[in-house]
């Protein structure tokens, strides 16, 4: 993973914390165990980090969801 996309992927994890009111460890273990970040997040940079935050954590909630999460 290049620095961009882990840039990207961190400022992810932080707008996710915050707008979920949730501890950043708690998190990435979220979107790594639903596959947010393997099988979204980092293939997918290319066209996700050229959108809105709010969009994408409104995204990223959904995409959560979908899997039978709760936040």
């Amino acid at each position: 993973m290049d620095n961009k996309v882990m840039e990207f992927v961190v400022f992810m994890i932080h707008a996710l914390a915050n707008a979920w009111n949730k501890p950043c460890p708690w998190v990435y273990q979220m979107l790594n165990h639903t596959g947010a970040l393997d099988d979204y997040l980092i293939p997918c940079y290319d066209v996700l980090h050229t959108l809105g935050k709010e969009y994408l954590i409104d995204d990223i909630t959904g995409y959560i969801k979908e899997r039978g999460f709760e936040i």
